[in-house]
């Protein structure tokens, strides 16, 4: 089975909402920029909810064969940037990405839907 970007963006979107992170958006940035074709932010609403997070991240994208290139931030679970090379993931502590604001500015960027929710 070939495995393509997008079903690693189905894979992370599930492994984010079964987590509970909230506001999650996928950006189409493959327009807009060549260091990846996806970025998903998201958050949790505390620190150990947003580690909660990336632990799944990881652990599903490792369980399926897919390569986790980098984590930072993780510690200290305010801000962490997972990259997964063809997407970059970006979970946030709800303060901080209220005040990033990401969303501001990839606006060019198209959002797009791999979540089971809709």
């Amino acid at each position: 089975m070939v495995k393509t970007v997008e079903d690693l963006a189905q894979l992370v979107v599930k492994a984010a909402e079964d987590k509970k992170a909230e506001n999650l958006k996928v950006l189409d940035i493959r327009k807009l920029s060549v260091i990846a074709d996806y970025f998903m932010i998201c958050h949790g609403n505390n620190e150990r909810q947003v580690q909660a997070i990336v632990r799944e991240i990881r652990d599903q994208a490792h369980k399926n064969g897919f390569d986790v290139r980098g984590i930072e931030g993780a510690d200290e679970g305010r801000w962490v940037l997972v990259d997964l090379g063809d997407i970059v993931i970006h979970v946030f502590h709800r303060e901080d990405r209220e005040f990033y604001n990401l969303e501001r500015l990839w606006k060019d960027a198209e959002e797009v839907s791999f979540s089971a929710q809709g």
